[in-house]
């Protein structure tokens, strides 16, 4: 089976990671997909919904891998509930560096990962994501969670999408504070944001291999909207 797509260069990740990279976008009108077109590039990414697995197989034939799998979850944020959120602030400049060491940790394995990209660029790269969110550049906001002495719970950001939806970028709970019920604190300080903003929708994504995010998201009320997989050449 050929492919028919275009090729987006993505210039911030070639900058970031010092590699030529693109990504597939795939439509029915492109000219067919040839190995010379992607021979010119140090990484390609190309994301397929699950139930198209013809597509998969065409373009491991062109030398894609799969590298990850992905779940986008959406939850109807209440209008008519008042959600409270105690011990939450939006983090400013002075929380960055902290933030910063944080997220290099608890992101360190994602789907920018060897052999594609080096052992550390998947932390750098979500340092960078915590950084620019409060700065809010790739997020709009990074929400901190405190406990009552002001000691961090986690944090989430968030971005503002059209039609009174919103997407949650990244999502943690602090180093040593598992199994304290934080997720789903973060989870409601998101939907808080999102009522005084006017959101009605909230979107999420997570790794397919990220069993507790998947049952996190479950259980906060979220629905799965759709499957997919990443391969990259």
């Amino acid at each position: 089976m050929p492919v028919y797509a275009n090729i987006e260069p993505l210039r911030w990740e070639s900058d970031f990671f010092q590699l030529l990279s693109g990504r597939l976008m795939f439509d029915a009108v492109a000219p067919k997909l040839t190995a010379t077109q992607l021979d010119h590039y140090a990484v390609t990414h190309a994301k397929v919904a699950a139930d198209q697995l013809v597509l998969a197989d065409a373009l491991a034939n062109l030398g894609f891998r799969l590298v990850e799998g992905e779940i986008d979850f959406s939850l109807n944020v209440a209008s008519n509930i008042l959600i409270k959120a105690s011990g939450l602030r939006v983090a400013n400049e002075r929380d960055i560096p902290l933030l910063r060491e944080v997220a290099a940790h608890t992101f360190g394995l994602s789907r920018f990962r060897p052999p594609w990209y080096q052992p550390n660029d998947s932390g750098r790269f979500y340092a960078c994501w915590v950084e620019n969110a409060v700065r809010g550049t790739f997020d709009d906001v990074c929400l901190l969670l405190e406990d009552n002495a002001r000691q961090p719970l986690g944090w989430v950001t968030l971005r503002r999408l059209p039609d009174h939806e919103a997407r949650i970028g990244l999502l943690s709970v602090w180093p040593g504070r598992s199994g304290q019920g934080i997720g789903l604190q973060l989870i409601q300080s998101a939907e808080r944001w999102c009522q005084q903003a006017g959101i009605e929708r909230l979107w999420i994504a997570t790794q397919i291999s990220n069993v507790a995010a998947i049952r996190l998201y479950l259980r906060s009320g979220a629905s799965v909207e759709s499957t997919a997989y990443w391969l990259y050449r």
